[in-house]
């Protein structure tokens, strides 16, 4: 059975950091390439950033660019978002996902899915 459990959400203030983890199990974590997306209240679920299998390369929303890094630690099973200058604007639900297609920005394309983590920016 395949399992993403997000942790790391949580409230921060504007200008704050946050660092979210996704732990899998059940799947061949290195053949799966990783991303994470976003719902904000009132909103679709949208792309936030993904990292290829082998974690060479990384993409990014433009609203993720230059302040979230995604990473991933094959050998824990692990894929993070780190997330820094934080905006009320970030807040939402993040979901991590899974994929083996290519097109890492499309939501259909992942097959596994976390529950998601709560991430709230008071201004």
């Amino acid at each position: 059975q395949v399992q993403l459990v997000e942790s790391g959400g949580g409230l921060v203030q504007a200008g704050g950091s946050l660092r979210l983890s996704c732990a899998a199990s059940g799947l061949p974590f290195s053949s799966y390439s990783m991303g994470w997306f976003r719902q904000g209240p009132g909103k679709e679920r949208e792309f936030v950033a993904a990292i290829i299998w082998r974690g060479i390369m990384t993409y990014y929303s433009d609203s993720a660019k230059g302040r979230f890094t995604i990473s991933r630690d094959n050998a824990k099973n692990t894929v993070y978002l780190q997330m820094n200058r934080l905006t009320p604007e970030d807040t939402a639900v993040y979901y991590c996902a899974a994929t083996r297609r290519d097109t890492l920005r499309n939501q259909h394309d992942y097959v596994y899915w976390g529950q998601g983590t709560q991430v709230t920016v008071s201004s």
